[in-house]
């Protein structure tokens, strides 16, 4: 998918992941809508959006992705006022372990009636034009789970041979990437973080729950699209550490309840791990975008490795489930005894 001229809506959107986000949609032609709670911080960065990329290409819509009503209506703003949508970045997310019943709300709940709003536009057996949903998780999920599923490698899907991984790094105010290969002991430590159990995060178990859930829903709902011919690509990203004011509610009894006495524990993690800026995670989703091979993906992103990607794929996962579901059926059809 050719990402300039396209329409893309993002949830928490004012901040963050989601303002790298935003942005980077922009620097590539497409037209966006800012989905967020935030009211002044959303007013503020469309204001400046105006001033760089010039009026109309952005609108502010003020929505708390717990309502169904006004993401509902979110949606439909932003297809009145465009008249089309092509991707949909499901991006809110708190960590809340002291109120955890508003983390799932947001983290997983928000997701997915995000996830089924964008497959009511786009879906191409329902009149859409298709598109592409990426839904936000975290490597606090992953790393407790991949090797119980898969190996995952560090190199990224492409037909050429593969270039070196990405590697975010810091230039003056904002991130940047270079291409570099990964040392020994970065890879020694990005292999120690897929051994299950290794890392799990003591701290916050309930957002890696949600984010864990954000990962299984994608990837069904992406074999779904497979098998029912939505025309709708569904991945998912799963970055690391990333330099966002939610990694800084670690440090507040408020978010983190009892888990707050672990503080310490998860700050040796980030630096061991080292933190990510928001821009690669932006790149995440225009490569998301632009690669039409990649349903059911999980892309990874890490200091170390950069972006690469789980090994299983949808795509087979989806083409081998459709190919049972014709056997049993062929079978059904044909044999006596039923």
């Amino acid at each position: 998918m050719e990402v300039e001229g396209k329409v893309a809506l993002v949830t928490g959107a004012a901040q963050g992941i989601g303002k790298a986000i935003i942005r980077e949609l922009l620097e590539n032609g497409a037209s966006v809508s800012l989905i967020d709670i935030a009211v002044e911080k959303g007013e503020e960065y469309k204001t400046l959006l105006d001033e760089e990329f010039g009026e109309g290409k952005a609108i502010f819509i003020v929505c708390d992705v717990t309502n169904q009503d006004q993401l509902t209506d979110a949606f439909q703003q932003t297809v009145d006022h465009f008249g089309k949508l092509n991707i949909v970045v499901n991006n809110a997310g708190i960590n809340n372990e002291k109120n955890w019943e508003k983390t799932i709300n947001v983290n997983l709940n928000g997701m997915i009636r995000g996830t089924y709003l964008a497959l009511k536009h786009m879906r191409k057996d329902e009149g859409g034009e298709g598109g592409l949903i990426v839904n936000m998780s975290s490597l606090a999920a992953h790393t407790c789970t991949s090797g119980l599923f898969s190996r995952s490698h560090f190199i990224q899907r492409n037909l050429a041979p593969a270039p070196p991984p990405l590697i975010a790094t810091q230039s003056g105010s904002r991130a940047c990437t270079k291409l570099s290969q990964p040392n020994q002991q970065d890879r020694e430590r990005e292999r120690a973080a897929h051994v299950p159990g290794l890392m799990p995060a003591a701290h916050q178990p309930v957002y890696t729950a949600t984010k864990s859930g954000i990962i299984g829903f994608t990837r069904a709902i992406a074999a779904a699209s497979e098998v029912g011919q939505y025309g709708v690509r569904i991945n998912t990203i799963a970055p690391g550490f990333v330099n966002t004011a939610l990694l800084q509610s670690i440090e507040h009894e408020e978010n983190m309840g009892e888990y707050y006495k672990y503080e310490a524990n998860i700050k040796e993690m980030m630096n061991h791990y080292g933190i990510l800026e928001p821009l690669i995670v932006a790149k995440g989703v225009i490569e998301l975008a632009e690669n039409d091979t990649l349903n059911g993906a999980v892309m990874k992103i890490t200091v170390s490795a950069g972006i690469h990607y789980e090994e299983y794929g949808p795509q087979y996962q989806a083409k081998i489930c459709n190919s049972a579901i014709s056997d049993f059926f062929a079978h059904l059809w044909t044999d006596a005894s039923y």
